[in-house]
């Protein structure tokens, strides 16, 4: 068993980064994700293990070291808020061009614009459908508890160097500013030895230098990597789903949440049960790949979906998609740092489905 802590959802992260044996961080504070960075300040851990932790000018700046310190082959990071991470969508397409392995944290706040420092779900489509320009995926873990802000640090980075692919974890200001009981995994050692073929490590006795670029100007060899891409984020599809289904066996009713709205849907459904509704929850885990085979095996014989988000109404499509229009799919949404409770859930689901 490793050290169990009360900590907040930044603070897990930042610690489990320094436990995964990360190289380096590269970020810039911005609310509600400051305490990342200002942990890892405090925990110096140039002492603790050797891992690099700096403050760069801009969000630019930092997307861009990590896309230096990725291509040595290392195990780097960095982390923001929303509209921080759409200042580095640029580098995040960059990295995914050059196969680059990284994990990037995202504490999502109400938008668009500076919006408010309170917490939103409204960075589905950025993180899920590309974000930036051309036709790239990332793995995208959602978190749900401060432990999973923990535990998905060492996955992401398994994940992103098993694809050599940036991975993002797509959280919330309630996730990483709440206040959990986390049991911390050892610390892992850094890496000493690694697979150079691919890493801008320098001309070696047996072999050449790499030479790392998302640049390609010649079209049959771009297209060819393209595609090289798009076969691999099919293999991301068929291997990598995580979902978690509870109270399904016998329900006819869905909830599908994410996230912090995950954690209030588990309330919600207590609440059905209690007044004779059957009703689930299913909870997205990775929402790239989206879990629609688990979805499609329960729609047959579900009378209704409702989709809770802190959003306009993003991660519903998805829903829509996998369902191709068999049940009816609604939506109970909250925006600008607004947070439904678990009787408003439960109450728009009655409503929605005129149920009793």
């Amino acid at each position: 068993m490793g050290d169990i802590k009360l900590m907040k959802g930044n603070e897990a992260f930042a610690e489990a980064a320094i436990r995964a044996g990360c190289d380096a961080y590269f970020g810039y504070p911005i609310t509600p994700q400051s305490e990342v960075m200002e942990y890892l300040a405090y925990q110096e851990p140039q002492k603790r293990t050797g891992m690099v932790l700096l403050q760069a000018e801009s969000e630019i700046a930092a997307i861009n070291m990590v896309y230096g310190a990725a291509g040595t082959g290392k195990r780097v990071m960095t982390s923001s808020s929303s509209p921080g991470i759409s200042l580095k969508q640029e580098g995040i397409s960059y990295l995914a061009g050059s196969e680059l392995p990284c994990l990037i944290l995202n504490v999502m706040r109400g938008g668009p614009g500076l919006g408010t420092i309170q917490p939103s779900q409204s960075d589905y489509f950025q993180a899920t459908k590309g974000g930036g320009h051309g036709d790239y995926r990332m793995i995208v873990l959602a978190p749900a508890s401060v432990q999973e802000m923990s535990d998905f640090v060492k996955l992401g980075f398994e994940l992103a160097f098993k694809y050599r692919n940036p991975v993002m974890m797509l959280s919330d200001g309630i996730i990483g500013q709440m206040m959990e009981k986390v049991e911390l995994f050892p610390q892992q050692p850094r890496f000493t030895e690694f697979d150079q073929r691919w890493a801008a490590t320098g001309k070696t006795a047996d072999r050449g230098q790499n030479i790392i670029t998302s640049l390609d100007l010649d079209p049959s060899r771009h297209e060819r990597h393209n595609l090289k891409l798009q076969a691999k984020y099919q293999k991301m599809k068929e291997n990598e789903v995580r979902v978690e289904i509870t109270d399904c066996d016998d329900a006819e009713y869905l909830l599908i949440a994410y996230g912090s709205c995950a954690r209030i849907c588990q309330k919600v459904v207590k609440l059905a049960r209690a007044n004779g509704i059957r009703a689930g929850l299913l909870r997205p885990v990775t929402l790239f790949p989206f879990p629609e085979t688990a979805i499609q095996n329960l729609t047959g014989r579900l009378k209704g979906i409702l989709t809770v988000e802190l959003s306009a109404g993003q991660m519903i499509e998805d829903v829509r998609l996998a369902v191709e229009g068999k049940v009816k799919v609604a939506l109970h949404n909250r925006m600008g740092g607004m947070v439904p409770s678990p009787e408003e859930v439960c109450d728009a689901l009655i409503k929605h489905f005129s149920i009793g």
